[in-house]
């Protein structure tokens, strides 16, 4: 049998276009149109869902390989055509990292592993959204 995920959503009433997710055991997730306040709209959820599964590699990684990180963050930013549906045609990912002695070769390879080999939702879109990956060293 093949690996499956499953999510629910349903509208929250009287909320115009806000939805509400929710994974099995999970605590729910609020998605907007982007047009109140109430949540990310869903293109920003795919940005989020990159980030998050390019950031949880990356620190995996990095700590296998003793690397003493101090600070994380994940920047993205995704271009999108003007005309509907406005899909993403590039989004730009940079890992800002912070910590002690850090060794960019360790930094560029748990990317790369990331971009490559572990981030499904990388692996999910890449085929045709180009994705650039970079990252900052933040001085200590």
């Amino acid at each position: 049998m093949a690996n499956t995920a499953t999510v629910t959503l349903r509208t929250v009433a009287g909320e115009g276009l806000v939805f509400e997710g929710r994974v099995p055991g999970g605590e729910p997730i609020v998605m907007d149109s982007g047009e109140t306040p109430a949540g990310p709209s869903p293109v920003e959820m795919l940005l989020i869902a990159l980030g998050g599964c390019a950031g949880m590699d990356v620190i995996a990684i990095l700590r296998k390989k003793r690397q003493v990180v101090l600070f994380y963050e994940v920047v993205l930013t995704g271009e999108r055509k003007p005309d509907h549906p406005r899909r993403f045609t590039r989004i730009e990912v940079v890992h800002r990292v912070r910590g002690h002695d850090l060794k960019p070769a360790a930094i560029e390879e748990a990317i790369r592993l990331s971009d490559t080999k572990y981030c499904s939702v990388h692996a999910t879109i890449a085929p045709d959204v180009e994705i650039v990956s970079r990252y900052e060293i933040i001085p200590a």
